[in-house]
């Protein structure tokens, strides 16, 4: 039984018994297309803004366009087979991707439902996270990848990194963490551990930007940034809240969480920086922001009111440590923080879900928690999931980065190129002609 059918089953009673055909809600069905509708707006919109007003000047067309092309790109390569490989069956090999079958949804009707709304619905609801997931990695490569590159790049990746992925946390019975009863509730480890960990490898595998970390590189506009940062959050209760796949109480607990964890996790962004840095700034608050939004993801249809609050305070933590502290030790070009924020709070949220979850078997969908009560070996599965995600990010991106790097003759643009900027050298425009 698929996930989101579990969840249904919890909530309706006319769904009680997996056996009885199930019926479309118009209500339900609203809701997952308003909310397929605010995940989308968080790329093209909400991440991109993000990402641009932290660039410099002469790249920031080249930034918003590399979190634009991830949409259309990674969304076309969902449909022609990452959705098959992520929700199909995958046969003997139904531990690890779901199969082919349904290439280009094909054996998939117009009228289909999954749970009580239509399965295209479902289809486009998990292909905006799939094209966030990848379009979180660009941040970190932003400034000297070749658009090129990077397009065949977010094609290959979302099929052969993020589809199988997908399928090992959310594809229901047979899939290998799914069956472990790793919970994740939104994409903790799906999309923002993934995408995170592939920024990372490939900022190390790109290199540096020339003259990172000597010459200054500041951002073109924090208020663009902070704009990006709200339409996060707006977006973001499309992407918790709709993974309750219905109009339910479950996706009213989502918002909730989501709404706090974020809130407490701008405020402590803003207080660390007061005390170490004696000044309070924008970009730290936008950055707190996004940091308690990627903790919460994981968390937030399994925690209550104090659950959040320390998945927030302590995921903003944690990210304010992975950009201000790690970043400068380890001395990687994470040009956007993809990694610091999105992997490192991410993580911390997977975790916490295991130590915070609610023993209340109307929330849990899976898992030792649910089955027993057992809080340890929640947690264990837990990171059982986190490592298997983290190995398989890291070796596939690797894999991934080496094709698209040979089939468009060298991932990194001339340093020309990079001088002159890339916004004019590889698209011909400018942001501002004043």
């Amino acid at each position: 039984m698929k996930r989101w059918l579990k969840i249904a089953v919890l909530l309706l009673p006319s769904l009680a018994l997996a056996e009885e055909a199930p019926t479309l809600d118009s209500g339900d069905t609203a809701w997952m297309m308003m909310s397929a509708a605010l995940v989308l707006l968080m790329t093209p919109a909400g991440l991109a803004l993000f990402y641009a007003g932290m660039t410099r000047s002469k790249n920031v067309l080249n930034t918003y366009a590399m979190v634009l092309g991830a949409f259309a790109v990674a969304f076309i390569a969902w449909i022609a087979a990452g959705y098959s490989m992520a929700f199909g069956d995958g046969g003997s090999l139904q531990s690890y991707i779901g199969g082919f079958g349904n290439m280009f949804l094909s054996g998939i009707n117009w009228n289909d439902l999954s749970g009580t709304y239509p399965t295209y619905v479902f289809v486009v609801f998990q292909g905006t996270f799939a094209a966030i997931t990848v379009a979180i990695a660009s941040g970190s490569v932003i400034e000297r990848i070749k658009f090129s590159t990077w397009l065949v790049f977010v094609a290959i990746w979302t099929i052969v990194v993020y589809a199988p992925i997908t399928h090992m946390v959310w594809g229901g019975d047979g899939a290998l963490l799914f069956d472990a009863g790793a919970l994740d509730f939104a994409g903790g480890t799906v999309v923002h551990m993934n995408g995170g960990l592939a920024g990372l490898v490939l900022a190390y595998l790109v290199g540096k930007r020339n003259g990172y970390p000597k010459t200054a590189m500041k951002p073109m506009s924090v208020m663009l940034t902070a704009l990006g940062a709200a339409l996060l959050w707006f977006g973001w209760y499309g992407f918790n809240g709709g993974s309750a796949f219905g109009a339910n109480a479950i996706a009213g607990l989502a918002y909730l969480t989501t709404t706090l964890a974020t809130a407490v996790a701008a405020i402590t962004w803003i207080v660390i920086e007061w005390l170490v840095f004696k000044k309070p700034t924008l970009l730290g608050a936008a950055s707190g922001v996004v940091a308690g939004l990627v903790a919460i993801t994981p968390a937030a249809g399994f925690v209550d009111v104090t659950g959040a609050i320390i998945v927030g305070s302590v995921g903003s933590i944690v990210a304010f440590y992975g950009v201000a502290v790690l970043k400068k030790k380890l001395g990687y070009d994470d040009s956007l923080d993809a990694f610091g924020i999105h992997f490192l709070a991410g993580l911390w949220g997977a975790l916490a879900t295991g130590l915070l979850a609610l023993k209340d078997n109307n929330l849990l969908w899976d898992g030792p928690l649910k089955a027993s009560g057992d809080r340890m070996g929640q947690f264990l599965v837990q990171l059982e999931s986190v490592v298997v995600v983290g190995i398989f990010t890291l070796v596939g991106t690797v894999v991934v980065y080496y094709i698209a790097s040979a089939l468009t003759g060298g991932a990194r643009v001339d340093e020309e190129t990079e001088q002159v900027g890339l916004d004019e050298a590889t698209h011909g425009e400018k942001s501002l002609n004043l």
